[in-house]
């Protein structure tokens, strides 16, 4: 017994460790564009208006820092938000702290390589992770519809 201890201790903190390293990767989503930065943004404007969502907001984070004072690479947020399923999260209050992640975001931004890249939430984890009514939206019919937005990445 003395002996497998340490081996189960080791186990754990080895699964850790991998957990700590890959979770950033499940979470987040890189992918390059195969179009230019406007490009990019334009056309997952228009397909989030033809499948139904609507773009809240479209927000040029380098030109609100340029009024600051501050210099970066061109970085684009898009807002979006399907009223259906936002109403869904938000009418259950178990789950109404999930607010803070509304409405999704999908990035676009560039990088010194000259190209263009989209950022987006892994939802489908991220509904596993929060169980229940969450779980239901967001790791169903939200991460599904997401990934069309930007399906002409892949």
């Amino acid at each position: 017994m003395k002996k497998i201890v340490p081996s189960v201790v080791a186990g754990v903190v080895l699964a850790g460790v991998v957990g700590w390293n890959v979770m950033p990767k499940q979470m987040i989503h890189e992918r390059k564009s195969p179009l230019g930065y406007e490009e990019t943004i334009t056309k997952i404007e228009q397909n989030v208006k033809e499948g139904g969502w609507i773009v809240s907001s479209t927000v040029h984070l380098d030109k609100s820092l340029e009024k600051q004072g501050k210099e970066v690479p061109p970085v684009t947020l898009i807002n979006i938000c399907q009223p259906e399923h936002a109403a869904t999260i938000l009418n259950d209050e178990s789950s109404r702290y999930i607010s803070i992640m509304m409405p999704c975001t999908i990035s676009v931004y560039e990088k010194a390589d000259g190209n263009t890249y989209v950022a987006t939430m892994g939802m489908k984890l991220m509904g596993k992770m929060f169980g229940g009514v969450v779980a239901d939206v967001m790791g169903g019919k939200v991460a599904e519809e997401e990934e069309a937005f930007t399906a002409f990445i892949d």
